[in-house]
């Protein structure tokens, strides 16, 4: 089995969730893990699982990652298990009343991602996943990269 783990960060948080899944899917399945502006089409050759990471950008993945997703075509990903996550601050944890509307109105990059994945033919292995990061550079919520290698483990 050969999974795929891209992903685009801004601060690292995004790098290091991708980095803790990949280490967690490592002893089971072959692993590759990339930023998703350098993906290149043959990367998705023999590829059983695709793991798509981004950090919440205004209620929406990263621009790096609506990019590749707008650029894989139709049915590219026929065959191919696919999930995603993201990381995001947990508006529960600001004080304020506009950032709560805001996130619960609009949500976060993991539905968006799952929906594109699917349109693009891939079949969806598990609802996205949101690791918290306090405030807007970090660090992670202490817990959530064995939140996200138990998550991993999940997936295969």
């Amino acid at each position: 089995m050969k999974a795929l783990i891209l992903y685009d960060s801004y601060f690292g948080n995004t790098e290091k969730v991708a980095q803790a899944i990949a280490d967690a899917l490592a002893p089971q399945v072959e692993v590759t893990l990339a930023r998703v502006n350098t993906y290149s089409t043959g990367q998705l050759e023999g590829v059983n699982l695709l793991v798509l990471g981004s950090p919440t950008r205004g209620f929406r993945p990263s621009e790096a990652t609506q990019a590749f997703l707008n650029a894989l075509p139709a049915g590219s990903l026929e065959g191919i298990h696919a999930a995603a996550f993201d990381t995001r601050v947990d508006p529960q944890r600001i004080d304020s009343k506009m950032l709560k509307f805001m996130a619960k109105t609009f949500g976060n990059a993991d539905k968006p991602m799952l929906t594109a994945l699917e349109k693009k033919g891939a079949r969806i292995v598990s609802t996205g996943q949101g690791f918290i990061v306090l405030g807007s550079e970090g660090p992670l919520l202490d817990g959530e990269l064995e939140r996200a290698a138990a998550w991993a483990a999940t997936l295969l």
